[in-house]
């Protein structure tokens, strides 16, 4: 639970001078009870429209032709890397990036292939074929839109914080160990599916190495950081995609590229053909069904959640949920692959301008546009090229920068960031999921369970508890109290998102109270690091005081101290007054002196 002080009525009887009172904020459950109840199910799409005009129009038109043309590489990377043709990864990008734009419920997330789905779609086409892999697919986007249909879709918060990194940390591992053949130009005719095979079959045919393949490799990565240090506005992947096109085409290289690999790309509309329903695959392609399904669901309300925080805007889980299932369902009627919501796509959406979900429909319509008009001159794009986009990709998608911090928090943290690594590289993406959902609730049950306590109340306990009340402290103007109550651990973390929902209506002073919480995890620190993110971007400074001795030395271990200020921990409520105090007269000197 949370605190917050709201301006009181008329009816209200308090002596404090500030003409506020505390209130108990009760999250709901999944739903947003804020809209209006017609509105819970409408997508983001009708919901824009009420005031859409024509700027808006013309900046999601500039928005989506740009990110139309960053998804085209990226489509044919992901597909490639999945064992698929080219192809498959555009008409996956078409349909489903147009569907999750009209009936998703986040205004510019944009959605299509994507690295998570690498491993496991090349997994199930290696053991189920290509009629497998449209089934589980199909199989997935059920499970999305019940997930969605049943009120689920917040359900994904209670995987922790380690398990997710750990997911992240292995799925890049395996793309980038997949990309090795077409980044250095070996000869292999085919690469083993386990990782430790793939490495040693990757390291025997390192004699037949191409130094123009790697050099072209290595300038399309060289391009697209230098294109990223330039502005997050240059579009990295279609930039060093077309020099290296160009360069290979022009000093007749001898690289392989789509058109010697694959015979090029058809032009003209993806064809409508109803996969073929084998029942005697539908028992083994549950487990990878239920992996599609919750890879989806964590990329695609992950990716919604940066979509808000760049946007300031709040998406709806459930029909975010509903959206992706319905384009699942449909993608491998047009022969393509599974989706979610694309990270890096939609940061470009946003960065270029995007107003409202017809931007991702554009961008659907743009590669729609280079199916029918431009296809033939995919054949001459390299595949080392290919490759150089898709580690790159790797890289970004690892949360390397996640490991240092987690690295400081308790054994138990770590070890299940190793265990989910491990069994992602080493074992199977499946596999990987399952434990990690095992090891999630281990988790909870243990911290929950650690957090009961039984002790006598001495007088001594009573005397140390008088300076952590509020009852007989005035709250002054300039600042506000928020107050956690329980544990703050994986499932609960999203609840603390009250304190920002309305962050022009804060004072520069907020207050965290944690005397009432009870134990946190690392995806607790991680909410309260974000927390404190947004408000010192405003302008305004975070306390948090009252913490009790486990969250402390959690805080402690993952140096939050640096995040908000040694300061600005406090060991109780008057202390944070005080600094309260003192913060607000250094904002007010500031300025005065900026004046």
């Amino acid at each position: 639970m949370l605190l917050k002080r709201i301006p009181m009525h008329a009816s209200t009887s308090v002596t404090r001078e500030s003409g506020c009172v505390p209130v108990i904020i009760k999250p709901s459950m999944g739903l947003d009870l804020s809209l209006p109840i017609d509105d819970r199910w409408l997508p983001k799409s009708i919901l824009c429209l009420r005031d859409y005009n024509l700027n808006k129009f013309a900046k999601d038109v500039i928005a989506g032709v740009t990110v139309g043309l960053v998804a085209l590489p990226l489509a044919m990377a992901f597909a490639i890397a999945s064992g698929l043709t080219p192809q498959a990864g555009i008409y996956c990008a078409v349909v489903t990036g147009f569907l999750i734009s009209l009936l998703g419920g986040s205004k510019t997330q944009v959605g299509g292939p994507t690295g998570a789905f690498v491993v496991v779609v090349s997994g199930i086409i290696a053991v189920h074929g290509i009629d497998g892999l449209f089934m589980c697919t199909m199989m997935a986007g059920v499970l999305l839109v019940v997930l969605g249909a049943t009120g689920m879709g917040s359900a994904v918060k209670f995987i922790p914080r380690p398990v997710v990194i750990g997911f992240t940390n292995g799925i890049a591992i395996l793309i980038a160990s997949t990309q090795i053949k077409d980044f250095f130009g070996l000869q292999l005719a085919k690469v083993p599916g386990e990782f430790w095979l793939r490495m040693k079959a990757l390291a025997a045919s390192a004699p037949t190495w191409s130094a123009r393949a790697t050099l072209l490799a290595a300038c399309t990565v060289g391009v697209m950081i230098a294109c990223r240090a330039v502005s997050s506005r240059i579009p990295g992947p279609i930039v060093a995609m077309l020099g290296a096109t160009v360069a290979a085409y022009f000093l007749k290289l001898p690289v392989e590229t789509i058109g010697t690999r694959f015979g090029g790309i058809p032009s003209g509309l993806p064809h409508l053909a109803i996969p073929r329903w084998h029942a005697g695959l539908v028992h083994g392609l549950l487990g990878p069904a239920f992996t599609v399904a919750m890879l989806g669901a964590i990329e695609s309300l992950m990716s919604a959640v940066v979509s808000d925080r760049m946007s300031n805007d709040r998406h709806n889980p459930n029909v975010e949920l509903i959206g992706q299932g319905v384009a699942n369902i449909v993608s491998p009627m047009f022969g393509g692959l599974p989706a979610t919501g694309a990270i890096a796509r939609t940061a470009t959406n946003i960065r270029s301008g995007a107003q409202s979900p017809i931007a991702g429909m554009i961008h659907a319509l743009t590669l729609l546009c280079v199916l029918l008009f431009a296809a033939p001159l995919a054949s001459y794009i390299p595949m080392a090229a290919l490759a150089g986009i898709l580690l790159i990709v790797a890289y970004n998608m690892g949360e390397w920068r996640e490991i240092p911090q987690l690295l400081k928090l308790t054994k138990t943290d770590i070890s299940v960031w190793l265990v989910t690594v491990g069994l992602t590289v080493f074992a199977d993406l499946t596999v990987a999921v399952e434990a990690g959902m095992i090891l999630a609730a281990l988790l909870f049950i243990t911290r929950v369970a650690n957090t009961t306590t039984v002790s006598q109340v001495t007088d001594d306990y009573i005397e140390d508890g008088r300076i952590h009340i509020l009852q007989d402290k005035d709250i002054p103007y300039y600042a506000t109290i928020f107050r956690i109550h329980g544990p703050f651990l994986f499932g609960a973390t999203d609840k603390v998102s009250v304190i920002t929902e309305k962050m022009h209506e804060l004072p520069p002073v907020v207050i965290i109270r944690l005397r009432n919480m009870t134990a946190m995890d690392a995806t607790g620190i991680y909410a309260l690091e974000e927390i404190a993110k947004q408000l010192h971007a405003s302008g305004r400074t975070l306390i948090l005081c009252g913490a009790r001795e486990q969250p402390a030395e959690i805080m402690h271990q993952a140096e939050f101290e640096e995040v908000v200020g040694r300061e600005n921990i406090c060991a109780n409520v008057n202390e944070a007054l005080r600094r309260a105090e003192e913060a607000f007269e250094r904002i007010n000197a500031k300025a005065a002196t900026a004046k």
